[in-house]
């Protein structure tokens, strides 16, 4: 019995040691987990090779960050920011691009530092300044109107959007398949560990969007493998009037593709509804 206890003990021991360092693995690691800007860091396209003129753009931070970004007119005068998920970089938005450019909206898409050809590393503050840089250049330096800017933000980049909005007044915020924070994902992803108190990360997209004024539309789907559909429900629920939800079809990556089209019609009812996109008028001769 003495040995048999032993061996228990040190069964229970080394369960203990494997258990604690994939505690600590998950803790100091969990920056190569929520970033992925490793994955197609080649540029691939351009908008150019899709038949949309552009414009090749690099944002200067506050912090001494260059910022690889595209922006790509329309026939209408309001813009819509994209903020794109944890992983690639701008030249894999195309779909977006282009579906935004049909709609009649101007795109500024960019990349955060550490991703594609931008400079630095990526972290949760440095992304919300990435935001609010590229939020600034289309206020200030093209000098179009808060009221004519919506904000997209897919996965990750739907808590900086969110985030954003909560800091100035877009005239409207979309959200596809985007977590309510960090620490709340880490514990469906690693229910087995105490994920919300190892995840250093917030990313309270749950929190900011109690102080968003703008309306708002929520895309998230039931067999999301990634961001557990709940999450975009309780985001809707936090949401303030006026807002919408569209139900989508397929996994994490690839719900956009299988819900294409009813995806278009929603976001262009939604944004007719509340974006004033007039043509801007010429200057007479």
């Amino acid at each position: 019995m003495n040995g048999m206890s032993k061996m228990l003990s040190s069964l229970l021991t080394i369960l203990a040691l494997a258990y604690g360092s994939v505690a600590a693995l998950l803790f100091l690691m969990q920056d190569k987990l929520a970033y992925y800007p490793q994955i197609g860091r080649e540029i691939q396209t351009t908008p150019r090779e899709h038949g949309l003129d552009y414009e090749a753009l690099t944002l200067a931070t506050s912090d001494g960050e260059r910022l690889d970004a595209w922006f790509v007119p329309a026939r209408g005068q309001a813009v819509v920011l994209i903020l794109h998920g944890n992983a690639g970089n701008i030249s894999h938005r195309m779909d977006s691009i282009a579906m935004f450019h049909r709609l009649g909206y101007g795109v500024l898409i960019f990349d955060y530092r550490g991703y594609g050809r931008s400079s630095g590393k990526p972290s949760e503050e440095g992304l919300y300044r990435d935001a609010q840089t590229a939020w600034d250049h289309l206020t200030r330096q093209r000098g179009i109107a808060p009221a004519h800017i919506i904000l997209f933000g897919e996965s990750l980049g739907g808590a900086v959007a969110a985030w954003l909005a909560s800091r100035e007044k877009p005239g409207a915020l979309a959200l596809s398949s985007v977590l309510t924070s960090a620490p709340e994902l880490g514990a469906d992803l690693y229910p087995w560990l105490p994920a919300k108190w190892l995840v250093r990360m917030r990313y309270d997209t749950l929190a900011t969007m109690a102080q968003v004024s703008c309306p708002v539309l929520i895309a998230h789907s039931p067999d999301d493998e990634i961001i557990p559909f709940r999450h975009g429900q309780r985001l809707f629920d936090a949401a303030a009037q006026p807002k919408a939800f569209l139900p989508l079809t397929g996994g994490h990556n690839d719900s956009f593709i299988f819900m294409r089209q009813e995806w278009m019609d929603v976001l262009a009812g939604f944004l007719s509804q509340h974006i004033e996109n007039k043509t801007p008028s010429m200057p007479p001769f």
